[in-house]
């Protein structure tokens, strides 16, 4: 009896319970904390789960916002995920969702500049122009809601409001000059009041000072004074102009001035509408003027793409202002070879 009451006395034995009981008590904090998060991860993958098929909820935004603490931005991310597969009408249900609950100036600013990009993006442009407007009540200085809504008001042909937009974006120091002279470009082009003679003395001032708007300008001729384009013809970069010129109507060609215009004289021989020459610097042209002189008529034509100096995409069509990223008169015309399926080559017999 005495040898058990020493051994139960003993310091070791004291030791050893005490270190078991800590054992025990950590081991089952660390299973019920484990247990816990696995069951938020269950929870938070359904959510995901939710998410991947389509199926993600307004305030299942929210919730991952104010239960999960997820990151603001990475709760943005997820959001814009719907802009990016062109679900505009879900992105901005989410948007709107998290104004309701962000209090945050600077997050709510972001906010309201991803619902405004987006309404732009989904062709709602007079709604993104109220978000833009209304972002440039408390940060006037917010160069991109001023480029933006420089953008909407081109858009909705409102040139005015674009020119006072302009002046505020010169005003906070941003280099605005090309964007000066494209806005002052279609201001004459769409005056509804100026004639098409007085319009295209304005337009040709304006080219002579600044060449690179020469497409805006050529564009305007060809549709309303083709006189005066055949007059000024040689003054225009015919290599940057392919795609309106091979695409003219046959009867509104002016021969003569075409035979004294390199570019246009080997253009047109590819095309088939002359037989005047041989042979072509360009590539494409050599090609297809052998072709249409070849004995059996080979069907094949001109396919344009065109590519931005800015940032390197490429469109099927030709827009003044970069449809990826935004920049003025920066896509570059370029030719290729193609069977031609609805196009046989004209010639003068």
């Amino acid at each position: 009896m005495d040898s058990l009451v020493l051994e139960y006395r003993d310091p070791l034995f004291g030791i050893i319970v005490f270190f078991t009981l800590i054992f025990i008590i950590s081991f089952l904090t660390y299973s019920f904390s484990l247990y816990k998060e696995k069951k938020a991860r269950k929870d938070y993958r359904k959510l995901l789960r939710r998410f991947e098929i389509g199926k993600l909820k307004e305030e299942d935004y929210v919730h991952l916002y104010k239960t999960y603490n997820l990151p603001f931005d990475s709760i943005i991310l997820l959001a814009s995920t719907f802009v990016h597969k062109g679900n505009y009408t879900k992105a901005i249900s989410v948007y709107l969702t998290l104004l309701e609950h962000v209090t945050d100036r600077v997050k709510k600013e972001e906010l309201l500049e991803l619902l405004g990009s987006t309404y732009f993006k989904s062709g709602f442009m007079q709604r993104a122009k109220e978000i833009f407007l209304r972002i440039l009540k408390f940060s006037p200085r917010n160069i991109n809601a001023l480029n933006y809504l420089l953008i909407i008001n081109e858009k909705l042909k409102d040139y005015q409001s674009a020119q006072e937009t302009i002046e505020c974006l010169e005003e906070v120091g941003v280099d605005i000059k090309k964007d000066k002279i494209y806005i002052d470009t279609l201001t004459i082009i769409n005056d509804p009041i100026e004639s098409f003679e007085k319009k295209s003395e304005k337009l040709y001032e304006i080219f002579k000072e600044n060449p690179e708007i020469q497409r805006l300008i050529v564009q305007f001729y060809l549709q309303y004074n083709k006189k005066f384009f055949w007059e000024h013809l040689n003054e225009f970069d015919f290599k940057k102009l392919i795609d309106l010129m091979w695409y003219l109507n046959f009867d509104d060609l002016d021969f003569d001035k075409i035979s004294q215009n390199k570019i246009l004289n080997e253009l047109y021989n590819a095309k088939g509408y002359l037989k005047t020459i041989k042979h072509s610097n360009d590539f494409v042209f050599d090609i297809l003027i052998a072709l249409n002189n070849h004995e059996h008529k080979i069907p094949a034509t001109i396919d344009f793409e065109f590519m931005c100096s800015s940032c390197k995409q490429i469109h099927p069509i030709f827009d003044s202002r970069c449809p990826h990223c935004h920049s003025i008169l920066t896509l570059n015309v370029k030719h290729n070879l193609v069977k031609s399926l609805n196009e046989t080559n004209q010639s003068l017999q």
